[in-house]
């Protein structure tokens, strides 16, 4: 998969501090693959949801969401957010 933003997604990351591993590790994973569908994504991430025409990954846990979008027939996948669960649960990032 293409990953666009790169630099937005780990300065992202650096802002909350504890997570750089975790979303540095997610970014290599993604890149080496190529998902078809959300159950594709899922066969490497299990607990990832789609909501709207957005894709939410669980980073570090349960602490941080992961919000992308991602074309499947190109393969880009689009950073969109990176919120700790509870900047998550507001929904503000729906908007």
């Amino acid at each position: 998969m293409r990953i666009i933003a790169k630099r937005r997604l780990l300065a992202m990351a650096e802002v909350h501090g504890d997570c750089v591993d975790q979303v540095t590790r997610w970014y290599r994973t993604a890149r080496a693959e190529e998902w078809q569908s959300l159950a594709d994504v899922r066969k490497t991430y299990r607990d990832t949801d789609s909501v709207g025409d957005k894709t939410v990954f669980n980073i570090k846990g349960n602490d941080y969401r992961l919000i992308v979008h991602i074309n499947y027939q190109t393969g880009v996948i689009y950073i969109k957010n990176l919120l700790t669960h509870a900047e998550y649960d507001r929904g503000e990032w729906k908007e």
